[in-house]
C-alpha cells in the first residue's frame, strides 16, 4: 500500500517540480519510451545473464511481497509461539510416542488444524517439524546443543533464499545508473552523426540522450533501492517466527518453567509487534 503510494508521490513531485520550474515535459516524455527500452532491457538481461529461473521467481515473489506486506501477521508470530509450546509440552508430559502423529503428518494433526495458516504453511510446519521428528525417532535422547545446531543450519538456510531478493534488487540498483550513461553515451554517438544539423534539433538530440541518465538514476534512487531496503524490511519481520520456534523448542528442551520459555519467544519479536507477556500467558492458560 505505502509502496504504491509512495511512487505516486515520487512521480508527481518529480514531473511536477520540473513543469513547475518551466521545462517542457514534452521531449522527456518523447524520449522515455525507447530510453526506458535500452535501460530496462540491458537490466532485464543482466538480471537473466546473472541468476536461475530459481532466483528469477524468488525475485517476482520479493517484489510481491513489497506490495503486499510481510507474510506472518502479529497474530501468527503469537500462533506459532502458542502452537510450538503445546507441543513440546506434549512431548514433556505424554512422550515421543504421542507427538509423532503431530510432527510426522502435520496436515492430519488436530493441534496444526487449530491454525490453519500455519498448517499450510511448509516453511513453518518444517522448522517446526523437523526437529521434533528427529525428537520422536531418538525417543527423546538427542542432546539440546545439537538440536539448536540443526535448527540454526535450517533458519540459516531459509533466510538466505528469503533475502537473496532483495541482494538482486540492490544490485539492480547499483547497475541502473551506469545502464542510464550507457543509454545517454549512445544517444550522445547519435547527436555526433547529426553534427552538422542546426542548433534547435542537436539541443533536441542532446535533451533526448541526458533522458537516459535522468532515467537510470530515478530508477536507481527512486524505485530499486527503497525496494530493495523495504523488502529487507519485511524480511526481517518475518524472520522472527523462526526464531521464536526456535526460543520454543530449545528453552522446553533446558526443561525451563513455561513462563520462561514464553518470554524466551516473546523477547524476540520486535517492539512494534510484540505482544505482553501476560496476555501470552492469559492465552495459553486459556489452551
Amino acid at each position: 500500500m505505502f509502496a504504491a503510494i509512495g511512487i505516486v508521490v515520487l512521480l508527481a513531485l518529480v514531473f511536477g517540480g520540473f513543469v513547475l520550474a518551466g521545462g517542457a515535459l514534452g521531449p522527456v516524455l518523447a524520449a522515455l519510451p525507447l530510453e526506458f527500452m535500452m535501460i530496462g532491457g540491458a537490466a532485464t538481461g543482466a538480471i537473466l545473464i546473472g541468476n536461475s529461473m530459481h532466483e528469477i521467481k524468488l525475485l517476482g515473489g520479493g517484489l510481491g511481497r513489497v506490495f503486499k506486506g510481510p507474510r506472518y501477521s502479529d497474530q501468527d508470530h503469537i500462533d506459532a509461539i502458542a502452537l510450538t509450546s503445546k507441543l513440546m509440552k506434549m512431548l514433556r508430559s505424554e512422550g515421543a510416542v504421542a507427538l509423532e502423529s503431530h510432527v510426522t503428518e502435520p496436515g492430519s494433526s488436530t493441534l496444526f488444524s487449530e491454525y490453519p495458516k500455519l498448517q499450510a504453511d511448509p516453511v513453518v510446519t518444517g522448522m517446526i517439524c523437523d526437529p521434533l521428528t528427529l525428537m520422536v525417532v531418538s525417543s527423546g535422547t538427542l542432546d539440546t546443543h545439537a538440536v539448536e545446531d540443526v535448527i540454526d543450519a535450517s533458519i540459516k538456510t531459509q533466510l538466505h533464499e528469503m533475502d537473496e531478493p532483495a541482494h538482486m534488487i540492490q544490485g539492480l540498483a547499483d547497475a541502473l545508473p551506469a545502464l542510464g550513461i550507457v543509454a545517454a553515451v549512445l544517444g550522445i554517438i547519435k547527436t555526433m552523426g547529426a553534427i552538422d544539423k542546426p542548433p534547435e534539433i542537436l539541443g533536441h538530440m542532446i535533451g533526448s540522450a541526458l533522458v537516459g541518465t535522468f532515467l537510470g538514476v530515478l530508477l536507481a534512487y527512486g524505485f530499486a533501492s527503497p525496494l530493495g531496503g523495504r523488502l529487507k524490511q519485511i524480511n526481517t519481520h518475518d524472520q522472527q517466527i523462526f526464531h521464536s520456534i526456535k526460543q520454543v523448542i530449545i528453552a522446553s528442551l533446558h526443561g525451563y518453567p513455561r513462563p520462561l520459555v514464553l518470554e524466551a519467544a516473546r523477547a524476540g519479536l520486535p517492539p512494534a509487534h510484540r505482544p505482553k507477556l501476560t496476555d501470552l500467558l492469559d492465552m495459553m492458560r486459556g489452551r
